[in-house]
């Protein structure tokens, strides 16, 4: 409810915001540390990990003595600063609302701000494609994994999981400068993510079938074609998506001025137009909703039993 009210307020201090610093600050250390840029890529990001989970722990811990409602009030703001449902679709609905009026340079410089892969020769449909796959892996990223790790862990282990995400997203990158030093971040993020991605697209075609999308259309194509990306749990969520709004996805792109040669999920769909990028927003916020609920009712019915 936070998130979809509040969003991603600029003026507020976000942990996230504090972890990219700290790995911006710490990784220069460590890569002098050790010759192995892998060793010390991995010693970074379990420690960072690590100290994340600990120095959350201690603060409910010591808020919860001093007031059990004080507790659960930090540890709510601090799940919610883990999600970002609200802000992905608006940051998504930007680039479709410039797709709409034309504004192609617009839509691209959008995009780019949501996306890893370079921008400059997409057309419409690939800025496009690029919104709603990034609108399908961040379905993952900011609602099911950090809700799963908090239904788990609380508030501790849902803020290392976005430490997990952060490493991966700032030095999981495989090219000349991060393909050893950031091995173990990846490698840990593809982990965190294993079961997230997998239950999303049972969560994701159901969706699809409530908003009168393609449901099966969506869980078939997550089971047959969800492997077929680079990374072993994005294709899931994206080839749902695929499948559900009947669109093709994937595709070699450029990261960082290396040509990635991702293979096509759904390439006998239709080609992504600026409407499909409002669909998937659609479908991306029933998805999270829905998600919610399993898991909420699901922990009110352990503790009911218990």
């Amino acid at each position: 409810i936070l998130d979809l009210i509040l969003g991603d307020p600029r003026f507020l201090p976000h942990p996230v915001r504090w972890m990219g610093n700290s790995i911006l600050l710490l990784e220069p250390l460590f890569r002098k540390l050790l010759k192995n840029l892998i060793l010390s890529g991995a010693l970074l990001s379990i420690l960072l990990i690590a100290f994340t989970w600990a120095a959350v722990y201690l603060i409910v811990y010591y808020a919860k003595l001093f007031h059990p409602v004080v507790g659960s009030i930090i540890e709510i703001i601090l799940i919610f600063s883990a999600i970002s449902a609200c802000s992905l679709k608006d940051s998504a609905m930007d680039v479709y609302r410039s797709l709409k009026t034309g504004k192609i340079e617009d839509a691209k410089g959008r995009v780019k701000l949501i996306v890893g892969r370079e921008v400059d020769q997409l057309d419409s449909s690939g800025v496009a494609r690029a919104a709603i796959e990034t609108v399908g892996e961040n379905l993952v990223d900011g609602v099911i994994s950090p809700i799963l790790y908090a239904v788990i862990g609380g508030a501790p282990l849902a803020m290392a999981y976005k430490m997990i995400n952060t490493l991966d997203s700032m030095v999981g990158y495989k090219n000349v400068k991060y393909l050893h030093f950031g091995k173990a971040a990846a490698r840990i993020d593809d982990i965190a993510n294993f079961i997230p991605s997998r239950i999303s697209i049972f969560i994701i075609s159901m969706s699809a079938w409530i908003l009168g999308m393609k449901g099966s259309q969506a869980l078939i194509t997550a089971i047959i074609e969800g492997k077929n990306h680079t990374s072993p749990n994005a294709g899931y969520p994206e080839a749902a998506f695929s499948g559900a709004l009947n669109v093709k996805l994937g595709g070699p792109n450029y990261y960082h001025g290396t040509l990635v040669q991702k293979p096509f999920i759904g390439k006998t769909y239709n080609n992504a137009e600026s409407a499909d990028i409002k669909k998937a927003c659609s479908l991306m916020m029933l998805s999270s909703a829905l998600w919610v609920g399993l898991c909420t009712a699901t922990t009110t019915f352990i503790q009911y039993v218990g």
